[in-house]
């Protein structure tokens, strides 16, 4: 570490209670403005959690007793743009589907950014001292493991007082421990405490660091020698062989490649006077340098091949931009020992941490914002897909549509419901009938099959179009012979109707509404507003059972005389 760096981390005897302090209002702020017990989060309390607990974060890390003013500053930022960003996300609610992927790219550029401001970049820019920006990068890196396992050890004591005192009838910290309040603020100060322990003895993790690298420098022999045999063997096998041993290849590779960078950089370390001198690991991490661009060929190739066989979706999209950014540094680090034949390799490959650390962290902050909507995107590409032939009709994830795109999807869906082909129009139609998503990968290969189970015991037509439709949209429905029941309007003027198959009753609950266009269904405003609910009953039903509803005190299903269930009413 440079002089420089030195004096700006001095020892401050205050620190450990200043952040301990610091970040133990912070925890008892975010346990009063969260809502972790709900699935849905006020707008404005997930920006001020948000903001509590980034934005205290980042003045912890950055605080020093002389020099409080721009870590301030930082934080102010820091805080800002994760309020922003979970004030969008909990808006986003239904009506988009990666809403979390927005925040965790604003994670992900914070994280980068919090070494960078640590190492002067806002002043001075791509002078910044590489060594600086290393060492802030590992520090800080030590400083939240050791930080998050001294709050462990914290957590372990208190339980073991709390039972000790518990034994003599002193049950004081049995009722705390029990307090949401208190966790997070005993929480947040036995982090910040350790924090600032770690962060006042930065030159013994500094050694600390040294002895890390050291160790995973030791890990890149057998890493490489295993990967130069995995890349020989896909050469001589090909790609298929990849293919057909796993079917989930890209994660696999990707986290492969990132393993490689860790090691590569645990050998090249801040300069060349610091890099292992022993030939074995230099060759080592020469090999691993050289095999990242490889694997985020495969893994590239392994999205791409994805994307031609199912489509676009959101999910697969932010996949792209991770795949991408693991081949830029993969090309960098394939062509660091090319230029120049070797010579100065390490430099270039630290020369292009640098430069790719901040075009991710600009990358990650502009997908956070709200200029792309990979939902709409997906659902583009997906109804092209299907208008063109590419994909059929019965191949076609219509559930896609109605659960993973958001609104934009859901919209699609709509207008599919308007589709010259009869089968598009019909399939959509009974899509939006959907309660609950099937099962992603399913392909329901035996709708006709189960809507034949189905035996009516009324007439409505309108009705029954949609239980066919609920039928058509689960999986778990009428897979044995099955009988609808007319249980009239509830209260609130929904249509109720009973499902009984194989000695089971379920009770769906319909808004038939108005027809708003002319789709098979015939009622493209319906929507299932309550979860069929399933009800154990006990005689066997067959094809030819007798399913009636008896006047008993209330009402209940009987199957061949039989009381089936507990009475719904």
């Amino acid at each position: 570490m440079s002089d420089t760096a030195s004096i700006r981390h001095e020892d401050w005897a205050l620190r450990p209670w200043v952040l301990a302090a610091m970040l133990g209002l912070a925890g008892l702020g975010v346990h009063f403005v969260a809502q972790w017990d709900s699935n849905a989060w006020a707008p404005w309390r997930a920006a001020l959690t948000a903001a509590l607990a980034f934005g205290s974060l980042a003045f912890a890390f950055t605080l020093d007793r002389d020099r409080w003013q721009a870590p301030l500053a930082f934080a102010a930022v820091v805080a800002l743009v994760m309020a922003g960003i979970a004030w969008r996300v909990a808006n986003a609610g239904e009506s988009h589907a990666d809403a979390p992927f927005w925040f965790a790219a604003g994670v992900v550029s914070i994280a980068l950014a919090l070494p960078l401001f640590q190492a002067g970049f806002h002043k001075r820019r791509w002078r910044t001292p590489y060594d600086e920006t290393h060492f802030h990068v590992w520090t800080d890196s030590i400083s939240v493991a050791g930080a998050l396992a001294f709050v462990g050890v914290s957590w372990l004591l208190l339980f073991l007082l709390s039972a000790l005192f518990s034994a003599i009838a002193i049950d004081l910290l049995e009722h705390l421990i029990e307090q949401g309040w208190f966790g997070w603020s005993f929480s947040g100060a036995a982090f910040g405490a350790a924090l600032g322990v770690l962060r006042n003895q930065l030159k013994i993790i500094g050694t600390l660091q040294s002895v890390v690298m050291l160790v995973f420098s030791i890990i890149a022999v057998p890493l490489a020698v295993a990967l130069a045999i995995f890349l020989l063997a896909v050469l001589a096998s090909g790609i298929s062989v990849l293919w057909n041993a796993t079917e989930s290849p890209t994660p696999l590779l990707l986290s492969v490649a990132v393993a490689s960078f860790v090691l590569v950089n645990a050998v090249v370390r801040n300069d060349d006077g610091e890099a292992s001198g022993n030939r074995v690991l230099r060759w080592a991490a020469l090999a691993l340098a050289l095999a990242i661009f490889p694997l985020a060929l495969l893994s590239a190739i392994s999205t791409g091949t994805r994307i031609a066989q199912y489509g676009l979706s959101p999910e697969r999209i932010w996949g792209v931009i991770a795949v991408g950014v693991a081949v830029a540094y993969g090309l960098a680090y394939f062509i660091a020992p090319i230029r120049g034949r070797m010579a100065g390799w390490m430099e270039r490959v630290r020369a292009a941490n640098m430069h790719l650390a901040v075009g991710t962290c600009v990358l990650a902050f502009i997908l956070a914002l709200p200029l792309f909507d990979f939902g709409a995107i997906s659902a583009k590409n997906q109804i092209a897909r299907l208008e063109s032939g590419k994909v059929a009709v019965d191949e076609f994830d219509f559930a896609a549509l109605r659960w993973d795109f958001g609104d934009a999807g859901r919209e699609a869906l709509a207008r599919l419901t308007d589709s010259n082909d009869p089968e598009i129009a019909k399939i959509a139609s009974e899509t939006q009938t959907q309660d609950s998503r099937p099962y992603r990968g399913y392909r329901d290969t035996n709708r006709d099959e189960r809507i034949a189970n189905i035996r009516f015991e009324f007439e409505d037509e309108a009705l029954r179009d949609h239980v066919r439709g609920s039928v058509r949209g689960n999986r778990w429905y009428c897979d044995k012979p099955c009988v609808a029941l007319d249980l009239g309007a509830g209260e609130d003027g929904r249509r109720k109707v009973a499902m009984v198959e194989g000695g089971n009753v379920r009770k769906l609950s319909f808004d038939l509404g108005e027809a708003v266009d002319d789709s098979p269904a015939g009622a493209a405003a319906m929507e299932v507003v309550l979860a069929a609910e399933a009800v154990e009953a006990t005689p066997d039903q067959t094809a030819d059972s007798e399913v009636e509803i008896r006047e008993w005190t209330g009402r209940r299903i009987y199957i061949d005389g039989q009381p089936a269930g507990q009475p719904f009413e």
